[in-house]
């Protein structure tokens, strides 16, 4: 199935599968993109490219997408052998890491009939994921100047160039400035040219900026912008910006992180075998000094004498704040949304790197997905089987959304960010 929003432009791998026709909606999401650049050879403890320059699944997306649609199916079947009803639907959301296509998806309405959102994410440890990530949105900048001939007439250029440095700078001035847990990055897209003797008449540079909510984040974006006009003005540019995506902070709902850390208790982590913790050292020695240790002690678990890789199930860390960001937030502002963590890979293993890549199809993997199938599954099925949970979730997510009405950051984006329609 091809979602297609009003401006008649699709995003042509997202799915929808749904079976049953009564009872509530349980929604299961599933990511499947890939990282550039993070090709790697899976299965090994070395870096080495499967092809050069080629996309890597550096954050286990290919692990989620895969869980996520065994879990509809374990629910489905589970259902049917209790002689249980309920609309069980697995969405695939394409895109998560830059696109937002989850914002899309909830702007085109496709979780107005939901009543409960799952997600889990691959980690190296297993445990409820709290309901703590930044908002944020991506844009580009662009500059418009003059070219001219940089050794013979460099007063009649106007550097398009100059002004996006200058803009960085700026920006990097900002940092200072800004709230602690706020974050900005930037890559320059566009440097308008290769000849250093031609002053260059375009370039572009594209930024990420989040905030701890919404709010916060579009007041920060504003600053970030008036940045750029004066870099326009400073080097006598013009200067356009242009939302590529964006993605709302997580809202959080107790009723089903409850639910969810009940499941995690009495299920556990997943059954690692001897190889599987063979792996993990081997992949820890590609780490840096150190990396193991502070995993451990970041998520308040002792370490075993020697172990890379745990069964065992983080405790909650409610105080905890995420600085990454996620389209599943803006799922969150639509349908009450919990996620959990299954442990999939090496303790200490950074995200987006190689490793990671590497691991992605090991048996701890394999394992890991299995056993995050099981937590998603159990906990919908406990939703299902008493729906007064369904009822108090839903009653505290219009509780949250009265207090702070909820404006999809994607709302006025015209252009997908990765369709050309």
């Amino acid at each position: 199935m091809f979602y297609r929003d009003r401006r008649s432009r699709r995003i042509p791998t997202a799915i929808r599968g749904e079976c049953g026709e009564i009872g509530p909606v349980i929604t299961f999401l599933g990511e499947y993109d890939a990282l550039p650049g993070l090709s790697q050879v899976a299965g090994i403890a070395e870096r080495r490219a499967l092809q050069t320059g080629g996309n890597g699944h550096g954050c286990g997306h290919n692990m989620l997408g895969t869980a996520s649609l065994l879990a509809a199916a374990v629910l489905k079947d589970t259902l049917a052998e209790l002689d249980l009803a309920a609309r069980v639907q697995y969405i695939g959301c394409p895109a998560e890491e830059g696109g937002s296509a989850k914002s899309f998806l909830v702007r085109e309405g496709v979780f107005d009939d939901v009543d409960a959102a799952l997600c889990w994410h691959p980690s190296a440890f297993t445990g409820l994921i709290e309901p703590s990530s930044l908002a944020c949105l991506e844009a580009e900048f662009r500059f418009e100047g003059r070219a001219s001939h940089a050794a013979v007439a460099p007063q009649e250029g106007r550097s398009a160039l100059d002004a996006v440095e200058l803009m960085n700078v700026g920006v990097n001035y900002l940092r200072e400035h800004m709230p602690s847990n706020a974050r900005v990055h930037y890559a320059v897209t566009d440097t308008g040219g290769s000849a250093p003797n031609v002053v260059q008449p375009q370039a572009a540079v594209r930024y990420v900026v989040r905030g701890g909510t919404l709010p916060e984040m579009w007041v920060l974006f504003d600053r970030v912008r008036q940045i750029a006009t004066g870099a326009a003005l400073m080097t006598e540019t013009t200067v356009s910006d242009r939302q590529i995506s964006g993605e709302a902070n997580m809202l959080g709902n107790t009723v089903l992180e409850d639910i969810m850390t009940d499941v995690l208790h009495a299920a556990g982590g997943p059954d690692f075998d001897a190889a599987d913790h063979a792996f993990a050292a081997e992949i820890a020695r590609t780490l840096p000094e150190g990396s193991v240790d502070r995993s451990f002690a970041e998520r308040n678990l002792p370490r075993p004498d020697g172990a890379y890789l745990t069964d065992a199930v983080a405790p909650r860390r409610r105080a905890a704040q995420g600085f990454g960001s996620t389209d599943v937030g803006t799922v969150s502002w639509a349908v009450p949304t919990v996620q959990c963590a299954a442990a999939c890979y090496a303790v200490g293993t950074p995200g987006h790197s190689w490793q990671l890549v590497a691991q992605g199809k090991s048996g701890m993997a394999h394992k890991g997905l299995v056993h995050a199938a099981r937590l998603m599954a159990l906990a919908a099925l406990r939703l299902v089987e008493e729906p007064v949970h369904l009822t108090r979730a839903h009653e505290e997510h219009r509780r949250l959304l009265g207090k702070t009405p909820f404006h999809n950051p994607v709302t006025d984006v015209k252009d997908l960010p990765w369709s050309s329609g």
